[in-house]
């Protein structure tokens, strides 16, 4: 396929070559591979995340400042996001999980502090739980 296709080898190559810690590095790397761990507790901590912020993402559209909540409910959605695709590496052992972990950990900081900045008991919340995740997804991450 490549012979045919030689923008496409190109392409692969470009796309190894962007990866933040260097795919042979992570491919030996000793991380778990498919079927070989499961944190369940980190996996849990993580789904209750991506709840939680679905749920005040729902919850957000009802409030009468909606308009002054726009950034909150961006973070909301990329968290719950991340926190789904993390859940389900972090769960099978996948090759990246430590690297979305990473990622979660970021975006789920970036979320608890907005959500913090709200002084209704559902932001509150959320705040909380999203930066215990925060921590958790970092020890996992090993940052």
């Amino acid at each position: 396929m490549n012979e045919m296709f030689p923008e496409y080898q190109m392409m692969q190559e470009n796309q190894m070559m962007a990866c933040p810690m260097g795919y042979e590095n992570v491919m030996n790397s000793g991380y778990p591979v498919a079927g070989h761990y499961m944190n369940e507790h980190l996996v849990k901590t993580i789904q209750d995340c991506e709840a939680t912020c679905e749920h005040m993402t729902n919850h957000l559209k009802k409030l009468p400042d909606f308009q002054m909540r726009v950034k909150q409910a961006m973070l909301l959605r990329d968290c719950a996001d991340i926190c789904g695709l993390t859940a389900k590496f972090v769960a099978r052992g996948a090759i990246f999980a430590r690297q979305a972990a990473a990622l979660c950990a970021c975006i789920c900081e970036a979320c608890g502090a907005e959500c913090a900045r709200f002084p209704d008991q559902m932001s509150q919340n959320c705040a909380r739980v999203c930066m215990h995740c925060a921590r958790e997804c970092r020890v996992f991450a090993g940052i």
